[in-house]
């Protein structure tokens, strides 16, 4: 924009504005020096032309100057007429004021005369306006009742308590205190005043326990014909047990009322509060209640107003604001401590009550299979999956399962995974969860009554009954709330759970309430009667103890009015066996963990004031009951099922009548022993407790290791008793033998861990071969072996072989169930990481989990020695029977047509052998065993020509027919190469032929084939005699140039 732009300019002499730009800058300066222009003419070349154009320039200035006088002329003089019509006005105002200031003064004078008549007039027209509003206000008092009976009605109790109050504190007024007529309406208002105190009362104590119209739960369709006692609240159903968020804590800072809040941001209740749910979330913020709407506004209206806690929350502020206004506070406190224990031991019954008939009526419906189904709860058994019940029969008819569980120490539904424990933990589950929504309020009510106490006198209560209701001197909020606490209220809770637990437990609950009160007595300074300690002492006596110091006198004497007022239903316990299967000690299992559970919910609920509380309780009771009585009673019981297990006779038998092949399912026959298969089952049994109860797993752990220990001791000695004086178990402990037997490539077939288990088994025949040799070597020169050295009773080795499968399966089993129970731990132990800070307990558990692998260990090298044992005794047969072809004559005079004797007796041990160990050892196994006696017998039938004198071609032939037939016999067996078999009589047979050859022959033969055979097995071909073969005698000199010795 230019600097002339807003000139008025016309527009036929626009061409002004395009002048006035080409004027130079140095003209338009604020502070204009000529001198500059003046040197600058007379410096000039042509100075007539730079003054005309400074003329010309002063001409286009003096001509806008010219249109702009135009423009504003008119403008100018308006301006100067509007001017002097001002200063003409002001003038006449002047005048004026000075008239009316004249005669202010000259009316002051009048009035001033008749002062003291006017203030007479003026104090009795106030008088009788004074005298109009008390009679409107007797008036409106005089309709206070009726309107406050009205508004209890409508279950608007603020209101109420709102009109009480300024109608009570209008009577009050100097006034009206001599008024005669309002002395009725005062003696109404004193006797409305409690009645609004027990309505407010009971409508903070059915929301106190989710029972009323604004809970954050509402009672389910099996309830809801149930009428709800004065001092019992109905029971909730186990379909409606929802998670509770976490605790809606109270905000600080608001000196007139405590403000809850969810910490979580969301609300919990429910469908009471639709209309704020259907207009969004910034609606709720301005909305006021329902049970407000009649309220004057107030201050603690705004608040609740402006409140963004739920609406069960709000509710609750209200009815504890109305009982400070009431100045009710420590009377309401001392009640709801006198109605504390029997409205909980109420709810439980009903409770359990409820869900037992809802449980029966679907059975009715759907039978016997469909009981479980019908709880409505979802058990988590992700955690014991490693835990199974086998139910399979022997091919005897014998169940097994029948056999299993008559040793383990728990009925089929006590079991870890049973029908027993899954309802005790379902029921626990319900019943905590509704404690703790319960325990929210109280945490609400509590904090909200210390508060107002604290910040209130209590108001039109005496003195004498907060002393009487309190007289504990060491606990000043505990004697304005009436002994009514948070610290109570979860002890109490906790006591009332606890004896639950203990009838679930069977730990006497008479004891269990006997002790209580003990206690409770006993921070009353009173003494308890002698009966009820004598009660204590019967059967199991873990009582929560009370830890609020609080409890005064006379609230203590209250709480046991209230027990005793329902000892009838304390004395007959909850009912919770029409809902459990079985009661016992071995519940605790599924009792910790919703304990667990529930105490950390606690925990995170309790004001920091109170977080001591959630260090004790209800917790540290049942983690004691685990560790004094269910971990001695439960090792005891075990042990005696596994004692019972290992000694029994039929413990080590094998089984009667086996499958013909090996099975590798357990379930489907695997013939895994007795003894061994109970073991396997209690120690499952006892890791599913630890799964159960990770605190305590490192000694169930120690549990099963212990089992575990005496098993392998049992089953070491079984093996001991096999084998002791034989030859076979002599040479596997001889450290020459075991080195060649780990060389041997036939180990890879031995038991592996589980890790392992995949690994490559293939055997290369020439690796085999060097240690095939050497231990052939070794076993033939032990020759003459004995029979008695040998094992000849078929049973034994039966028993070797079945030993040996059953001992791979519990060392398999242990490895599994192991690793299953390392990372449950390690899951429980990072899960508690979180709050807690890591414990000398995780190591143990770590140590634990070491043993449990070195038992599998332990395990599978005693089932390799097993297996080393029949491996060796079948060779050694081989060499027993071998070795009395070393000692005969093979002078045959007939074509050979059956295989020599100790060919068929080796035959005969083989195929019966095979026939009744095959089905106990899984085929690899079974290759293992029997796969070393191809290459004994082909060594010692070759070896076996050094020892002869003379052989016939009869008995080549006669060697020939014995090898065919053991071949015959080793290829049968279906986990032996046959190839490899084959190959290696093969070898036996050209060898023996070879002495059929002439020596001119037999030479050539060598000279091609010089590696085929050693040279010391050359040189026995031409040692011996063969009748009708002449030997030159330079033939030794030229196989010794062949194959020089």
């Amino acid at each position: 924009m230019g600097l002339f732009d807003n000139l008025p300019v016309p527009q036929d002499k626009a061409y002004l504005r395009d002048d006035l730009e080409n004027v130079d800058e140095s003209w338009t300066v604020a502070r204009f020096d000529s001198l500059p222009h003046v040197v600058h003419i007379l410096t000039s070349k042509d100075r007539d032309a730079e003054v005309q154009t400074l003329k010309d320039q002063s001409d286009i200035v003096e001509e806008v100057v010219d249109e702009v006088v135009q423009t504003y002329h008119g403008g100018f003089n308006r301006a100067i007429q509007n001017y002097s019509q001002i200063l003409r006005l002001f003038s006449e105002s002047t005048q004026s004021i000075r008239t009316l200031k004249v005669d202010l003064g000259n009316a002051k004078r009048v009035i001033s005369a008749r002062n003291k008549q006017l203030h007479q007039l003026w104090y009795r027209s106030m008088t009788l306006r004074h005298i109009i509003s008390l009679l409107d206000q007797i008036e409106n008092i005089a309709q206070v009742p009726s309107r406050i009976n009205k508004l209890m009605d409508e279950n608007q109790y603020y209101a109420a308590v709102q009109v009480h109050v300024q109608s009570s504190r209008m009577l009050e007024r100097e006034g009206l205190q001599t008024v005669g007529a309002l002395q009725d309406v005062r003696s109404e208002l004193t006797k409305l005043r409690g009645v609004l105190f027990y309505k407010v009362l009971e409508s903070l104590h059915a929301h106190l326990y989710n029972t009323g119209e604004y809970s954050s739960a509402t009672p389910s369709m099996n309830e809801k014909d149930d009428a709800i006692p004065t001092t019992t609240v109905a029971a909730f159903s186990m379909n409606n047990s929802q998670t509770l968020s976490r605790r809606t804590r109270l905000q600080k800072g608001d000196s007139h009322v405590g403000i809850a809040s969810s910490v979580d941001g969301s609300s919990s209740y429910d469908g009471h509060d639709d209309d704020d749910n259907q207009d969004g979330g910034d609606k709720n913020v301005t909305r006021l209640p329902t049970w407000l709407s009649e309220s004057t506004p107030d201050e603690f209206v705004e608040t609740m107003r402006k409140s963004e806690s739920p609406l069960h929350v709000k509710y609750l502020q209200t009815m504890v604001e109305c009982l400070c206004m009431l100045g009710k506070v420590a009377a309401a406190g001392a009640i709801i401590c006198q109605r504390l224990r029997p409205t909980i031991h109420e709810i439980i019954t009903s409770r359990i009550k409820a869900q037992a008939e809802y449980v029966n009526s679907c059975r009715a419906g759907v039978g016997q299979a469909a009981r479980t189904a019908s709880t409505g709860f979802h058990h988590a058994k992700g955690q014991l999956q490693s835990y199974q019940l086998p139910k399979h029969k022997h091919k005897n008819g014998t169940l097994l399962a029948g056999t299993l569980l008559a040793v383990s120490p728990v009925s089929p539904v006590m079991a870890p995974m049973g029908a027993a424990q899954s309802a005790a933990k379902e029921l626990l589950d319900s019943i905590l969860d509704a404690i703790v929504r319960i325990f929210d309020n109280h945490v609400v009510v509590g904090e909200l009554l210390e508060s107002k106490s604290s910040q209130h006198a209590p108001m039109n209560t005496p003195k004498s009954m907060v002393t009487e209701i309190s007289g504990n001197p060491d606990s000043e909020s505990s004697k304005d709330t009436g002994g009514y606490t948070i610290g109570f209220s979860m002890t109490v809770l906790q006591s009332e759970c606890q004896q639950l637990i203990c009838e679930i437990l069977r730990a006497t609950p008479e004891a269990a309430s006997a002790d209580a009160a003990v206690q409770t007595a006993r921070l009353a300074n009173k003494a308890p009667s002698k009966e009820k300690r004598d009660k204590s002492e019967d059967g199991l006596t873990f009582a929560f103890r009370f830890t609020d110091a609080s409890v005064s006198s006379q609230g203590a004497d209250l709480i046991r009015q209230g027990r005793n007022r329902k000892g009838q239903n304390v004395q007959e316990g909850y009912g919770s066996a029409s809902l459990l299967p079985e009661q016992g000690i071995y519940l605790a299992a599924s009792v910790y963990r919703p304990v667990l559970q529930f105490t950390d919910k606690i925990a995170a609920m309790l004001p920091p004031k109170y977080s001591q509380l959630g260090n004790d309780g209800l917790l540290a009771f049942v983690e004691n009951f685990v560790k004094d009585h269910f971990l001695p009673t439960m090792f005891v019981d075990y042990r005696k099922g596994v004692q019972q297990a290992i000694s029994s006779p039929a413990a080590f038998r094998p089984r009667a009548n086996p499958a013909t092949a090996y099975i590798p399912s357990v379930s489907k026959g695997r013939p895994v022993l007795q003894g061994l298969l109970t073991i396997d089952f209690l120690a499952k049994e006892v890791l599913g407790w630890a799964q159960a109860m990770p605190k305590f797993s490192g000694d169930l752990v120690k549990y099963v290791q212990t089992f575990l220990e005496r098993t392998y001791e049992r089953c070491r000695a079984s093996y001991t008793e096999a084998v002791l004086e034989k030859q076979s178990y002599m040479l596997i402990g001889r450290h020459d033998i075991e080195k060649l037997m780990k060389r041997d490539p036939a180990s890879a077939f031995l038991p592996t861990s589980l890790a392992q288990a995949d690994g490559d088994n293939h055997i290369a025949d020439g690796e085999s071969d060097g240690v095939e040799l050497e231990i052939s070597t070794l076993l033939m020169k032990l020759r003459p072996i004995k029979q008695e050295s040998l094992i000849r009773d078929n049973n034994k080795l039966i028993l070797l072989a079945s030993l040996s499968d059953s001992l791979e399966y519990i060392a398999d089993s242990i490895e599994r169930f192991g690793n299953a129970s390392a990372k449950a731990s390690d899951e429980e132990i990072e899960q508690e990481q979180n709050d807690v800070k890591p414990t000398p307990g995780h190591n143990k558990q770590n140590a634990s989990h070491k043993d449990l692998a070195s038992f599998a260990d332990d395990y599978r090298k005693l089932a390799i020695d097993c297996l080393k044992v029949l491996r060796v005794e079948m060779q050694l047969e081989t060499v027993f029977n071998m070795q009395v072809m070393a000692t005969r004559e093979y002078l045959e005079d007939q074509d050979a047509e059956e295989p020599d004797d100790y060919v068929i007796s080796l035959i005969t041990q083989i195929t019966r052998r095979d026939e009744v160990i095959g089905p106990f050892i899984a085929p690899t196994k079974r290759n293992y065993v029997f796969g070393g006696i191809c290459a004994v017998a082909s060594h010692a039938s070759i070896k076996a020509l050094a020892e002869m004198k003379r052989i016939n071609l009869f008995g080549v032939q006669q060697i020939c027919r014995n090898t065919i037939a053991l071949e015959q016999a080793l290829s049968a067996i279906p986990s032996i190469d046959s190839e490899s078999v084959r190959m290696r009589l093969d070898h036996v047979r050209t060898y023996y032929e070879l002495l059929n050859m002439p020596v001119e022959a037999l030479l050539a033969f060598v000279t091609e084939h010089d590696s085929l055979y050693t040279a010391i097995e050359y040189y026995n071909l031409l040692k011996v005699q063969v009748p009708g073969r002449e030997v030159p005698d330079d033939a030794k000199g030229r196989m010794a140039e062949i194959l020089p010795i």
